[in-house]
């Protein structure tokens, strides 16, 4: 497991556990009681660890290499996934991926950010930074579930659309302006979770829905804090100051009215018990999709477009 500065002692701990555990079972030693007696400790210094977190340990959580990826939740909740490939234009986005499933046994259009779990997937997927063909396609699958009435579901983990020169050459403001007002027409529910880092444009190109629920140690911001920081300090070092003048973690925004709610993750945040994390997102979207079925597709476009009109004003 990757390690996090302030999950140090704990790692340490579980690290004895296991040289314990490899102790020859036929050894005189009674080892069982010191092992659960060092788990209890595990779990109280998890639970006092994440009860007070900062904005910028929140960021180190968000972004940890072992959270549960798009494809995780795929696998976890939705049945018959047929992934849709391509945006009918240049070419075909691993780093954005889409397709048609069941969710509990109604159809859905499911798509979201895929960073990979390796470094070749994480070079496959372009670690989850999408390009204009991405939020084309992105663009496509809405378009086919508002003419099929499918709901959309939409999982959101990426550090911000990819700013290489051929996106942006390609259109990548215009892709991700028309995937926020496609998003914002189609007559069908959409509910979005941030699973990780909601980055910039590149999360709300597909975020822009009915309900919006953060992950309990996710992060969802207009500019990452180590761009921030290089902004207004001209220094990255300044990155903690960023994250907590942005405003970014869940709690934050659920505060602000921003988004529509918080999802638990297991004690030692989502890395640590991805089956747990998985089925507490499943049930939050259980809920939303229940409580906008069934719908009325022109009041569905005119409830979300004031639910957006209406932020920031007071």
């Amino acid at each position: 497991m990757s390690q996090l500065d302030f999950e140090k002692p704990i790692l340490e701990l579980e690290g004895k556990i296991a040289e314990l555990q490899k102790v020859d079972s036929d050894s005189s030693l009674n080892i069982d009681d010191e092992i659960s007696r060092m788990q209890n400790k595990i779990v109280r210094l998890l639970n006092d660890a994440y009860a007070k977190l900062t904005p910028a340990q929140k960021v180190q959580v968000a972004r940890h290499g072992d959270r549960p990826h798009f494809l995780n939740y795929v696998n976890g909740f939705i049945s018959d996934f047929t992934p849709l490939a391509g945006d009918r234009n240049f070419a075909e986005d691993n780093a954005l991926l889409g397709g048609l499933g069941r969710f509990q046994g109604r159809s859905v259009v499911v798509m979201g950010h895929e960073r990979g779990h390796d470094t070749e997937s994480r070079l496959h997927h372009n670690f989850g930074m999408a390009r204009p063909e991405g939020y084309r396609k992105a663009q496509r699958l809405m378009k086919m579930a508002g003419q099929f009435q499918l709901p959309i579901l939409t999982l959101v983990d990426t550090a911000g659309a990819y700013p290489g020169r051929g996106a942006e050459e390609r259109g990548q403001a215009e892709a991700i302006a028309r995937s926020i007002e496609t998003c914002l027409n189609v007559g069908v529910p959409i509910i979005s979770v941030i699973i990780g880092e909601g980055g910039s444009g590149g999360a709300i190109a597909i975020a822009t829905a009915d309900r919006v629920y953060m992950l309990e140690h996710s992060i969802y911001s207009v500019i990452s804090p180590e761009g921030c920081a290089s902004i207004l300090w001209r220094s990255a070092s300044h990155a903690g100051d960023a994250a907590s003048a942005l405003k970014l973690t869940a709690q934050d925004l659920h505060q602000l009215k921003l988004i529509d709610g918080i999802i638990k993750e297991p004690v030692g945040g989502a890395h640590r018990t991805h089956k747990e994390t998985i089925h507490n997102v499943e049930k939050q979207i259980e809920a939303a999709l229940n409580d906008l079925t069934p719908w009325d597709k022109d009041k569905i476009i005119t409830a979300r477009r004031e639910k957006y009109l209406a932020m920031g004003r007071i």
